[in-house]
């Protein structure tokens, strides 16, 4: 999820011809605004996945239930996320959806341009990309005071 900044009802519906292993992508298919898009997935993820592609074997769907013809739940999803975290040891109040903003705000952090993670998140309007603009305390120290810049300048 967190690879491809995906929402919880695009992973449960992944089909296994829907990961493109050559280019490194993942086809999202009529999702929010029934909107088709392609995301990113990283190689960690790719190899991850065919370590469990090696071992379940799934036809269909990429993560099925019980009746393999069906998909996973978004509520079991929930759950695997938040028995996850207890097992890391992490405490915080976060979500499944905490690992799509986090993908985003990375992305931002690496300075990559917003009209693309706009088309890597699906939305419609660039506004709803820009709630993930706020501003992370641990970038600010590194920009570098432009009175500084002008100081530096004059004594050269």
């Amino acid at each position: 999820m967190y690879s491809g900044g995906l929402r919880v009802g695009e992973i449960i519906k992944l089909r296994v011809e829907d990961i493109d292993s050559n280019r490194k992508l993942i086809y999202i298919r009529a999702s929010k605004g029934r909107k088709d898009r392609y995301t990113l997935l990283s190689n960690v993820a790719l190899q991850t996945l065919r370590e469990y592609w090696k071992k379940e074997k799934p036809q269909k769907c990429l993560f099925p239930s019980w009746n393999k013809e069906k998909h996973i739940t978004a509520r079991t999803v929930q759950k695997i996320f938040q028995n996850t975290c207890k097992k890391a040891g992490i405490n915080k109040d976060v979500s499944v959806h905490s690992l799509r903003h986090s993908f985003a705000t990375h992305l931002l952090e690496s300075r990559i341009d917003l009209r693309y993670i706009q088309e890597l998140l699906g939305h419609k309007s660039s506004k709803t990309t820009e709630i993930y603009t706020h501003v992370s305390t641990k970038n600010l120290s590194a920009i570098k005071n432009p009175l500084d810049n002008l100081l530096n300048f004059a004594k050269t």
